[in-house]
């Protein structure tokens, strides 16, 4: 059984669509597919159904899936192994929004010009969901926010930006001082479930502002493009460039008591530790804006 059939079925089953597989493969959609039909006749079941736009696991598919997958690793790690403790091999990374587009693309590049060997694998996520997926093993590296407790001693962690709380309005708004201009604005609240969101709310509270809260989101793009529609103000992370385009806004620095780190968080264990501590010394150390 040909490894690559069983990396093109776990693609199909991940993506959802032979097309978006042969995408994140490099591949085109006739080889995908047939490199799973193969693995069918093989394994001599249907490992995958349609339904609708989507293609979905099939009883069978689901039943080796887990299997699939441990299989694919486990070769990977046999070839990070014989490279004898030098960058090479799949690299399986994590990024928040902010990071993904901000921060990654540079390290990424840098990483790239010393060790070309290494292959990446992204996965978008909220902080909390991507510190769960290095503690676990299910990812080696994650660009995330800097959570509030102790991480375990299996990890390392590394700032890379420091971020101050700003406030941000519509440049054609007039403001008074900060705290009335909170007060008496419509106020578009960053998720308190997210841990820079956790921030921000931690700011409110010291401070006993009161805002008029009618929408609370995860999504600082989204936040900032309301707000320069008019629809509010808000307090967000000075987060890495770029922001969306064409946006017209008043950014305004809060104190420093609370600010946002972004960092890496690795896996001090597991077969790729040379190709994840490549990565971390492309991480520029402590930026703060």
């Amino acid at each position: 059984m040909d490894i690559r059939f069983l990396e093109s079925f776990i693609a199909v089953v991940d993506d959802g669509s032979v097309a978006a597989a042969a995408r994140r493969l490099g591949l085109t959609p006739a080889a995908v597919a047939q490199r799973l039909h193969t693995l069918e006749i093989d394994v001599g079941h249907p490992l995958v159904t349609r339904v609708g736009r989507t293609v979905q696991p099939s009883a069978s598919g689901l039943a080796i899936l887990k299997h699939a997958r441990m299989l694919v690793d486990s070769t990977r790690d046999l070839r990070a192994l014989a490279a004898n403790d030098q960058p090479k091999g799949r690299l399986r990374l994590g990024a928040t929004a902010t990071a993904l587009t901000g921060l990654l693309p540079g390290i990424i590049s840098r990483l790239n010009e010393r060790h070309p060997l290494i292959e990446y694998f992204v996965r978008p996520g909220s902080s909390m969901d991507l510190y769960s997926a290095v503690t676990q093993g299910d990812l080696d590296a994650a660009l995330l926010v800097r959570p509030a407790f102790q991480m375990p001693k299996s990890t390392g962690w590394l700032p890379v930006r420091d971020e101050p709380l700003v406030l941000i309005a519509p440049q054609a708004m007039p403001l008074e001082d900060v705290r009335s201009a909170i007060q008496r604005h419509p106020f578009i609240r960053y998720d308190r479930n997210q841990w820079g969101g956790h921030l921000v709310d931690q700011y409110l509270r010291r401070h006993r502002f009161k805002v008029r809260e009618w929408l609370e989101l995860d999504a600082l793009d989204a936040i900032a493009a309301l707000v320069d529609r008019g629809l509010g103000i808000s307090i967000v992370p000075d987060w890495a460039p770029p922001w969306p385009e064409g946006l017209k806004l008043r950014k305004i620095v809060l104190d420093h008591t609370e600010r946002r780190v972004t960092g890496v968080l690795w896996n001090k264990s597991g077969v790729q530790i040379a190709t994840t501590r490549a990565f971390v010394e492309c991480c520029p150390e402590n930026h703060v804006e």
